[in-house]
């Protein structure tokens, strides 16, 4: 499966470079800020790494779960990101690096410490997180971190090559909402650091 990994995602990275050479001066021009975003996440054995996604939210946005943070955050060209799921892409190079497989249960923040325990307590933090994965297909964000880390669990329970293999083609072929913010318009007050601020 490594090999695997490691072979797509050095495709689809020097794929993706003329993809790249695009959206970056149209999100530049969308918002102020940096193109690309860097954040401290949460991975395998609770070790943490920078994982890398294309700004799809407005400079000044706080550092918390998606689903805390208003929709007006989110750029014109990011709401296109989020939908095609574009903004996931450099990712990719955490997969190259081995801090991320192209499926697993979807790295959390620091922050979310409900999440962490949940997953800690079903033996979740034994896999790498992923790209996409079982949650992720089934619409199941990080605002419901029991449900979440049980669909984990079972993620973990029945991985195998296929398996993997099912959830890309579902991923690809637009199952699932990606992470959803809050059309409440509610903030979260996990981080006082800004989205743009690690970028």
């Amino acid at each position: 499966m490594r090999f695997f990994e490691v072979f797509v995602s050095t495709v689809g990275l020097l794929v993706s470079l003329p993809l790249f050479l695009i959206l970056i001066p149209i999100i530049r021009c969308n918002s102020r800020g940096p193109a690309f975003f860097h954040q401290q996440r949460v991975g395998c054995k609770k070790r943490t790494f920078v994982c890398h996604k294309l700004r799809t939210m407005a400079q000044g946005t706080p550092q918390s779960g998606t689903h805390e943070v208003s929709a007006d955050a989110v750029t014109g060209i990011g709401r296109i990101l989020r939908k095609t799921k574009l903004d996931e892409l450099p990712q990719l190079w955490n997969v190259l690096k081995g801090e991320m497989s192209l499926v697993g249960p979807r790295p959390c923040l620091l922050s979310q410490v409900d999440l962490i325990r949940e997953r800690e307590d079903r033996g979740v933090f034994g896999v790498r997180p992923g790209i996409t994965g079982l949650g992720q297909v089934r619409g199941i964000d990080m605002s419901d971190p029991i449900r979440l880390a049980d669909c984990d669990a079972e993620y973990v329970a029945n991985r195998s090559f296929a398996f993997d293999l099912r959830l890309i083609w579902l991923t690809i072929s637009g199952a699932g909402m990606g992470d959803r913010v809050n059309d409440a318009g509610a903030v979260g007050k996990c981080s006082h650091r800004d989205e743009n601020t690690k970028k």
